[in-house]
């Protein structure tokens, strides 16, 4: 358990780590820190998170950047403050391009590809030439966060007493967990918007 434990930590000081200072490092080590917790978790309680729409979307794309790591580098993570013509409810945007997306369908089990590129599809944001991946990497804090008390790994960490602050206040205001991570444009087309953005970040 203590393995679970310490994978449940480091999720969370990832996870942590993305939401204050997102880079693709951050990225990258947070895709690979779903998997490696999903892989504790199984091993310690018999637990896992492949019911869950965005565990399986973060897999796929945790696979083709772990097979084809300079791929992170197309990655786009963009501010929300810097597009004034866009609206969300997450502070940036983690863009990947949509080709990159699709490739990641090319790695999934056979047997369970079709149904798994419907639930990819389904989960992830897109726009255009590029997806938001972003509310996905959120709502999946979220139901670790919910998988983990159900199973009763005890975590520990700042960042995780942190996280959890935030769910019980949550409760106690009556707000949801998860977030839509709809993008609303106040002039213009989103894809548009985020096209331009997209190319001008370097």
């Amino acid at each position: 358990m203590k393995s679970c434990q310490a994978a449940g930590e480091r999720f969370f000081r990832v996870y942590h780590k993305h939401c204050v200072k997102p880079d693709k490092d951050t990225l990258f080590n947070l895709l690979n820190s779903t998997h490696g917790l999903n892989d504790k978790v199984r091993k310690a309680t018999g637990g896992h998170f492949f019911g869950c729409n965005e565990f399986i979307a973060l897999k796929a794309l945790r696979n083709l950047f772990h097979h084809e790591v300079e791929l992170v580098n197309e990655v786009r993570i963009i501010p929300v403050e810097k597009l004034p013509l866009l609206s969300t409810d997450s502070p940036f945007l983690c863009l990947v391009p949509r080709d990159l997306v699709l490739q990641s369908f090319a790695q999934l089990e056979r047997k369970r590809r079709v149904h798994e590129e419907g639930i990819i599809r389904s989960t992830l944001k897109w726009y255009g030439n590029v997806v938001n991946i972003n509310p996905c990497l959120f709502n999946f804090a979220v139901h670790v966060f919910e998988k983990l008390k159900t199973l009763g790994v005890q975590v520990g960490g700042d960042e995780y007493a942190e996280f959890q602050a935030s769910y019980e206040f949550e409760d106690e205001t009556g707000h949801s967990h998860f977030i839509a991570g709809d993008i609303i444009c106040h002039a213009g087309s989103v894809e548009q918007v985020l096209a331009v953005a997209f190319e001008n970040v370097i």
